[in-house]
């Protein structure tokens, strides 16, 4: 028997907030109902109301699966979640791994720049993929000067064709993804601004209304409100707040930033990741290999019950999250990076942590795919 975890409620007190909703907290156990406090803030694009929570599931072909080729991911062993993550880039000229990147990889070819398979396309014309929202990560690292100063232009105006492509499949688009990433990133702050602006301007003028523009960060690169606020671009400029939930979660300030904002958060990328003793000043992360039942279990009661808490704790809003269900360590890119070179996240390797996956996430809170979900999403779009 596992040792019982009941996950506590916090009640929120949001300013301004009168109405009261139920919000459902997840326990190993099952559900129970506590009452929260309900935002009177007007819901951003794609945005679900106080208390769900839109799963997305991603980040390459073999992580997700549901595919003739990549047919051991996630789509392969749980129900369809409401989206699925890819990633893409403007950084033409720049080795990745040996691949020399051409600019917006992996959205109609299928491309290997050191973190396996990439192919939007073959994800988007696969059945399997219908009723399903995506989110793209797009980065454009050393090559922030150069979009903001136009030089990238046609890279924009092609992206802006293949999301009009897309109909009314909702997209959401992580501009300059971990921003405050540094070393990896080294994003110099003002060129990036002026291009998330520029980006976000081209795209509407050429008449993209499908996509939620989000901001994310590393969750723990700007613990203040003040380093955050000098990053940010803007509230006409952004529809989603993002972090990332990986082992340093704790030092997270997205959340409260976002409800300054009046802003909905995307927990943007999370995978299980623990800390070991020197985190801190290395990175590193202690080996999580989910096949390994100690390991999945100590898995899921320092990170994975955590990240519930999380969601559960905060209905107002979080409203998205996305599981990265990634063979870290078989990744050329990962091989020699402290968090993720012991870390095997595959969630179908472990019996104890698929059941109670399959048990949290049945919760109707949890949206998933559905013939319905683009007019559910819509709808708070308008």
């Amino acid at each position: 028997m596992y040792k019982k975890v009941i996950i506590v409620l916090s009640i929120l007190s949001i300013l301004g907030c009168k109405n009261e909703s139920k919000s459902k907290i997840v326990s190993e156990e099952g559900t129970r109902e506590e009452k929260v406090e309900t935002s009177k803030r007007k819901l951003a694009k794609f945005e679900p109301k106080e208390g769900e929570v839109l799963l997305f599931v991603g980040q390459e072909l073999e992580a997700v699966g549901g595919l003739e080729k990549y047919n051991d991911g996630y789509l392969d062993h749980f129900d369809t979640p409401a989206g699925w993550t890819t990633y893409t880039n403007i950084n033409p000229g720049e080795n990745s791994f040996g691949r020399i990147q051409e600019g917006l990889d992996g959205l109609w070819e299928t491309h290997d720049w050191g973190d396996n398979d990439y192919n939007a396309t073959l994800q988007l014309n696969d059945p399997d993929y219908a009723n399903m929202a995506l989110a793209i990560g797009l980065q454009f690292v050393n090559h922030e000067e150069k979009v903001a100063d136009g030089t990238h232009d046609e890279y924009i105006n092609k992206l802006g064709d293949f999301l009009l492509s897309l109909g009314k499949r909702p997209v959401f688009l992580r501009i300059a993804y971990e921003f405050d990433g540094d070393p990896w990133n080294h994003y110099d702050q003002e060129s990036t601004i002026k291009a998330y602006k520029r980006m976000v301007d081209m795209l509407r003028a050429k008449g993209v209304t499908n996509t939620a523009y989000v901001w994310q960060s590393t969750g723990f690169m700007s613990p203040e409100d003040g380093q955050l606020e000098a990053w940010y671009p803007g509230d006409d400029y952004v529809d989603w707040l993002g972090f990332s939930f990986f082992n340093r979660w704790e030092d997270q300030r997205m959340i409260e930033f976002a409800r300054k904002k009046g802003k909905p958060v995307f927990i943007a990328e999370a995978s299980p990741t623990i800390s070991d003793v020197d985190a801190k000043t290395t990175g590193n992360t202690i080996e999580t290999q989910l096949s390994n039942p100690i390991q999945a279990e100590e898995a899921w009661q320092k990170w994975f019950i955590p990240f519930f808490k999380t969601i559960d704790e905060n209905p107002d809003v979080v409203k998205a999250v996305h599981y990265i269900n990634c063979h870290w360590d078989s990744h050329r890119m990962w091989f020699d990076n402290p968090t993720f070179k012991k870390i095997d996240a595959r969630l179908q390797l472990s019996d104890s942590i698929s059941k109670r996956w399959r048990t949290i996430t049945s919760n109707p809170k949890y949206i998933k795919s559905s013939s319905g979900l683009y007019d559910k999403l819509w709808h708070k779009a308008q």
